[in-house]
């Protein structure tokens, strides 16, 4: 016999019972947490978004590299890195060859990269943030960029064919988005052209 909380004494057998179903609430209620702190992280909900919120939206900074069509190099501080690298909200680029893993470049990446180029290198853009992800997998700050005449790089790549409409993540212009690129395929630009 043990005592139970209440004074009062319990057969052994139904003590260990009772005990084994107690530790099985806390493994289930501990996993459980972890789940949820892990969609959390994998969401961005765990980072200072508002602090990077506060940084860049609404704010102008000078490109200084342009990677490929989809992502940038500003001339702000990233942590330790001397630059922050941006990756464009809502569009997706073809992808420029790679030596590592070895992969050729798909067709119209180098159109999309040199328009990119020659939209936004040394200029100053504006950037405006999504405050629900203000991170990519890699690390880079996802941003609706807009340039100096008031146009947003996003959509000039989706009205070109230069680029696809990216829906894997929900954002204020997904159907802006898909509506430029339905425009382009219909009009048969880059990417949409045929052979």
């Amino acid at each position: 016999m043990v005592r139970n909380s209440r004074g009062g004494r319990m057969p052994i057998e139904r003590f260990l019972s009772w005990r084994k179903r107690r530790r099985g609430w806390y493994v289930v209620v501990t996993l459980g947490v972890a789940v949820l702190l892990v969609l959390a992280d994998r969401n961005g909900l765990l980072t200072e978004a508002g602090d990077e919120v506060a940084r860049y939206d609404g704010k102008t900074f000078v490109v200084t590299r342009v990677i490929d069509g989809d992502t940038l190099e500003l001339d702000v501080p990233d942590g330790d890195e001397r630059t922050t690298r941006v990756r464009l909200w809502g569009v997706d680029t073809p992808e420029k060859a790679r030596r590592d893993p070895p992969r050729p470049a798909e067709p119209f990446a180098e159109e999309a990269t040199d328009l990119t180029r020659r939209l936004t290198q040394g200029q100053r853009v504006r950037l405006t943030l999504e405050p629900h992800r203000v991170r990519g997998n890699y690390g880079r700050l996802l941003a609706f960029m807009e340039l100096p005449d008031g146009t947003f790089l996003n959509e000039a790549l989706l009205a070109t064919g230069l680029a696809r409409a990216d829906d894997r993540w929900s954002h204020r212009h997904v159907k802006r988005f898909e509506s430029l690129e339905r425009d382009a395929r219909e009009a048969k630009k880059g990417l949409w052209g045929g052979p």
